[in-house]
């Protein structure tokens, strides 16, 4: 799984029936070398509508060899003891826009297929799409499965922080579709778009440069306002191309990390006080996983945005590495996929019915 951050591919091994169990066999990250990561990065600033997938598709196509590639050599890397394993293959997220009915994930799989000759599924999101649905998010079933199997206390909110965020609240346990799940909206997107664009870092580790930062509150309620009169207020997903930093064009690195992680964290906290108030749900506990969980002064301040009755938990203190969780939930989505199970839902990406998801390769 690599997603909106484009900065490497998580892996994942997991054992699971598809439906109510699941056991982690073992996790890993590879980072992206810096050809693919500087490629991702700059065509995510050239493509900004489906025109653009065309106007850049020779740019593409090279890209995506490299990353199945990089993918291959991911699998080869873990070496998995089964015989007998299906490949669940998201690829690198590069565009996607629910309005125009599009998500793009680079990675070819029938180049995967032949390098590698175990079954792949892969294409999760298009069914959805093609029933309604906004293709996005489709982990809520996998977060729905954990907090099951690790039997916490219901109603529960998990709440992950990549490039986008995204919140799932969880009323009843697996085997039940009480679970309401949407993209938040910005989630490490703004911080490391300032940060790769003001130094060479690729993003504010846990948070330093916003801690020694000051909030500019003309900029920051600027921002609010834009953001409050943008288009599309009722998207239920997001891609990095729907945010952008100019607004905090001219303040120092810090400033400008500090200002644009309460940005962030404004959004993150309304989102999802309007997810927990319009589904009646009192919910006591949101747990967070996903890079921005490292990010302290950005929980600080999504913390002051929730109602004072919501703690905020780092979702390993239940012994769940909240690094890997979306890579896990893909792998349980292509087993559900192989045996045809639904992956999305009306409460999650808007879709009109439960929907199955991903296309098979086999020998």
């Amino acid at each position: 799984m690599s997603g909106t951050s484009g900065d490497g591919v998580d892996a994942s091994i997991i054992n699971s029936n598809g439906t109510d169990d699941y056991e982690s066999i073992k996790d890993k990250y590879f980072e992206y070398d810096s050809k693919i990561y500087k490629c991702i990065h700059e065509l995510k600033d050239k493509i900004n509508n489906s025109k653009d997938l065309i106007n850049y598709a020779s740019e593409i196509t090279n890209l995506e060899r490299d990353i199945t590639l990089f993918h291959a050599k991911i699998i080869k890397n873990l070496k998995i003891d089964y015989e007998d394993y299906l490949i669940g293959f998201h690829g690198q997220t590069i565009y996607h826009n629910s309005q125009e009915k599009t998500s793009i994930q680079l990675g070819d799989p029938k180049l995967l297929h032949q390098l590698i000759k175990k079954k792949i599924i892969y294409n999760f999101r298009a069914n959805d799409i093609a029933n309604g649905g906004e293709g996005a998010p489709l982990a809520p079933i996998f977060h729905q499965l954990i907090v099951s199997k690790k039997k916490m206390a219901l109603p529960i909110g998990i709440l992950n922080i990549g490039g986008i965020s995204n919140i799932t609240a969880i009323k009843s346990k697996i085997g039940t579709q009480e679970f309401f799940s949407r993209d938040v909206g910005p989630g490490n997107c703004l911080i490391d778009n300032w940060v790769r664009k003001n130094s060479k870092n690729k993003f504010d580790k846990d948070g330093k440069l916003a801690m020694v930062g000051e909030n500019n509150e003309i900029i920051f309620e600027q921002a609010q306002e834009l953001y409050a009169n943008r288009k599309n207020k009722n998207k239920l997903s997001y891609d990095i191309s729907d945010f952008d930093i100019s607004f905090a064009r001219g303040l120092s690195i810090e400033d400008g990390a500090r200002t644009l992680t309460n940005f962030t964290a404004s959004i993150i906290g309304e989102v999802v006080m309007e997810t927990i108030l319009k589904n009646k749900l009192k919910i006591k506990e949101l747990l967070v996983c996903g890079g921005g969980r490292k990010n302290t002064i950005l929980l600080e301040e999504i913390k002051k945005n929730l109602e004072k009755t919501i703690s905020i938990k780092n979702i390993d203190d239940y012994g769940i590495d909240g690094d890997f969780i979306e890579s896990q939930a893909f792998a349980f989505l292509a087993i559900r996929s192989i045996i045809n199970l639904p992956i999305s839902f009306p409460n999650t990406t808007g879709c009109k019915i439960p929907c199955s998801g991903g296309e098979l390769i086999q020998n």
